[in-house]
């Protein structure tokens, strides 16, 4: 069976040596075997593990999420569902960013054409920016 070693592995899932320590840490990653030098020493199926949970990271899901991704992918028996309705919630959250970006893109692009050039003191977008003064609260 073929071992690496953190720097073989980190290059292997193309990921830093120190996101692979912080996973362990953090228990996506089980602690690896050690040498007697006590060098970590990682498998196939510490490769795969931690493949899995690059590609997962790489398409937003939280830590949270892949730990739970995680303990279902062990569960091989199990009805996928749970994962779908993970998915759903994350293709949910991704849909409402991209919504939020567009009226914020909105926003700039009018404060933009409301800009005609001439001083800063006569800037629309320095204007929008800044805060109104808000009357005093009465007693």
């Amino acid at each position: 069976m073929e071992t690496f070693n953190i720097g073989q592995l980190a290059t292997a899932a193309q990921t830093p040596a120190a996101t692979i320590r912080y996973y362990e840490k953090i228990g996506l990653l089980p602690a690896p075997a050690r040498t007697g030098s006590n060098y970590r020493r990682y498998d196939g199926d510490a490769l795969a593990r931690l493949s899995f949970v690059c590609r997962a990271r790489d398409l937003g899901f939280s830590i949270d999420q892949v730990r739970n991704l995680l303990d279902l992918s062990d569960q091989r028996e199990h009805d996928c569902c749970t994962v779908d309705q993970l998915t759903q919630e994350h293709l949910a959250t991704i849909e409402q960013k991209i919504a939020d970006l567009s009226a914020l893109k909105h926003h700039l692009s009018q404060l933009l054409v409301s800009c005609h050039g001439g001083t800063v003191a006569d800037c629309r977008i320095i204007d929008a920016l800044t805060p109104r003064k808000v009357p005093p609260v009465g007693n």
